[in-house]
């Protein structure tokens, strides 16, 4: 667990890439420096994307408990809940928009949910 960064989870990202390129949604810088460091950013919207992972940001759908070590992950999880919602709340008094995708809502199964919510978000 240890060797899991923060950043450059290649999987969602990728995937995001992916859906952008297929529905043809432009516009989007990676690596843009702002605070929160997003996953991806629409300049020109002012829109910060960020893709948050099933387990790391405590998904309702998803996440499990892990069995050892309960004290430490639950405080994991809730400290990660708490620096996305602070990190909302900068952005946003920056005259920013803030979409958060969880990690399920990539698959192809959600995928046209989730352009739905993008193209509105751009809008």
């Amino acid at each position: 667990m240890s060797r899991i960064r923060g950043s450059g989870n290649k999987g969602t990202e990728l995937r995001l890439i992916s859906i952008f390129r297929a529905y043809r949604i432009t516009g989007w810088r990676r690596d843009y420096k702002l605070s929160g460091k997003p996953d991806f950013v629409f300049p020109k919207h002012r829109l910060a994307v960020f893709v948050d992972g099933c387990y790391w940001h405590g998904c309702p759908k998803h996440y499990t408990r892990p069995k050892f070590n309960r004290a430490f992950w639950d405080a994991k999880i809730s400290r990660n809940r708490r620096r996305d919602r602070e990190v909302n709340r900068l952005l946003k008094a920056k005259g920013w928009r803030v979409l958060r995708i969880w990690e399920h809502a990539l698959t192809r199964k959600n995928e046209k949910r989730t352009v739905a919510r993008i193209r509105c978000a751009l809008s």
